[in-house]
């Protein structure tokens, strides 16, 4: 009998659900849509395929030059082209967008609320702006790889107020300032900020003032890139903010003949042969890069270079090790503030000042 009532049960429910299915309006819920690909070709406007965009798409870039200032307000979008041939350019009347009058060439921009996360440019060239090619400000996992940023007017690639970026396997060449910039803010002071394990790496970096500038920052990662014909290669920058910048990691890298001249400015003394340069910094770690032919007579040349910070602060509490250093003049490392705490050691070399560093 009970097994009689339990089958009488299990039918009566089955056609319940039948019959719920067929009255007006009961509906499967609706399926998310689909990723789109927004296509555009040259003379066509990159700008108005971004404002159709929607999170998760992609704006596909054939190959061509385009001449516009894109302004990237979106999470989850890629922009993609299909290798250097795709080429972003200047526009001889600058876009009505806050990334045209700002100067730059792709601009990633969310708010202190409501930041802008997981846009990914890809595979294209930013060459010719005034000031940034590709410059993202409060991003979270900004990610740019397989680009080429070139003779633009201050950075080639970079970011500020942002985390968890990641910039890999791009060439950067020939900027007025950097190669790639990355800091807490570029237009307020303050302490340095947890970059949340942003990520530099498989870069190559030439003919800009400095390589990778690292601004104010920690918990970060600078490897496996190639720095060469800048006037200098890796800066880690500091000062007596507090936190400190510094906890961060460059290391494999390989920093040669950085021997460009660049002139002083308010800030700096001229530089030139200088391969990885640490002001201001604490808890460093510089290890196991290849360092070799960085020539130079400012007070900032040498191989790896310790250098008080531009209001007098000295490196504390970083870690040199590993590193192979030749042919670096004035020094293969230069221990120049001597500040407390630095360690130095397994670095293979031939000269260091003051002695004792090799």
């Amino acid at each position: 009998m009970r097994t009689r009532k339990l089958r009488y049960l299990a039918g009566l429910t089955a056609a319940l659900a039948i019959e719920l299915t067929q009255l007006p309006g009961a509906h499967a819920a609706p399926a998310p849509t689909a990723p789109t690909v927004h296509t555009v070709k040259p003379g066509q406007s990159i700008q108005a395929a971004v404002k159709a965009a929607r999170p998760g798409d992609t704006i596909q870039l054939r190959a061509g030059v385009y001449r516009e200032n894109v302004q990237i307000t979106k999470s989850r979008l890629t922009l993609r082209g299909v290798g250097r041939t795709t080429v972003l350019t200047a526009p001889a009347k600058a876009s009505a967008n806050a990334c045209g009058k700002a100067g730059h060439g792709v601009c990633v921009t969310g708010t202190a609320q409501h930041p802008v996360s997981n846009v990914r440019i890809r595979s294209l060239t930013v060459s010719g702006f005034p000031k940034n090619g590709i410059w993202g400000s409060r991003t979270v996992r900004m990610d740019v790889r397989d680009t080429l940023a070139e003779k633009n007017g201050q950075q080639g690639i970079g970011q500020e107020l942002s985390t968890r970026g990641a910039f890999l396997r791009n060439v950067s060449r020939n900027n007025k300032e950097s190669g790639i910039f990355l800091a807490n803010t570029v237009d307020a002071e303050g302490g340095a900020t947890d970059a949340k394990g942003t990520r530099v790496a498989e870069n190559r970096l030439s003919g800009n003032r400095i390589g990778v500038v690292v601004r104010r920052l920690r918990n970060l990662t600078v490897e496996q890139n190639t720095a060469t014909g800048n006037c200098g290669g890796v800066f880690v920058v500091g000062d007596e903010s507090t936190p400190r910048a510094g906890d961060l990691t460059v290391a494999h890298n390989a920093v040669h003949e950085n021997n460009a001249y660049c002139a002083p400015n308010a800030r700096l003394p001229f530089i030139q042969g200088a391969g990885i340069v640490l002001t201001g910094t604490e808890g460093t770690r510089v290890t196991g890069n290849q360092v070799h032919n960085n020539v130079g007579t400012s007070p900032m040349s040498g191989g790896i270079v310790l250098f008080k910070s531009v209001v007098g602060i000295a490196n504390t509490k970083n870690a040199i090790s590993r590193n192979v250093l030749t042919g670096n003049k004035p020094a293969d490392v230069a221990d120049r503030d001597k500040g407390p705490g630095n360690t130095f050691t397994g670095n293979v070399c031939t000269l260091s000042v003051p002695t004792g560093r090799c």
